[in-house]
């Protein structure tokens, strides 16, 4: 049953220090790389990547980031996050379907920039 494969999903977030299309689309990249380097995901095993950017952040769509890195092909959606009062400004999040013979316990949130407050379960 281990090597079983199925269709999993990992969450990521990373802080943007400003509100342009290099720094949105820079930040972004590097999140979804870091997602896929840490979790062993190769482009053909993704299934769709959804994108959340916080209200502040109106300079670029995210998803723009995964077409420069040649997923285009990906079916990829952007959101706006609600805005909850107190809540982290600045953020782009990213949640990524992919097929993998991993387990639940063996998929890697990624984190980066600021953004790992936003899990205190998290090392």
């Amino acid at each position: 049953m281990r090597d079983e494969i199925r269709v999993r999903a990992v969450r990521g977030a990373i802080r943007v220090p400003e509100d342009t299309p290099e720094h949105v689309l820079g930040a972004t990249e590097r999140l979804l790389r870091e997602i896929l380097r840490r979790n062993g995901i190769e482009p053909e095993d993704i299934v769709s990547v959804f994108f959340t950017a916080t209200e502040d952040l109106v300079s670029a769509f995210p998803a723009e980031a995964a077409r420069r890195m040649g997923l285009g092909t990906v079916p990829l959606l952007c959101a706006r996050e609600i805005p909850v009062a107190g809540s982290m400004p600045s953020v782009v999040r990213i949640l990524l379907h992919f097929h993998t013979s991993r387990s639940q316990r063996e998929i890697v949130p990624v984190y980066l920039d600021g953004a790992e407050s936003l899990r205190d379960d998290l090392d």
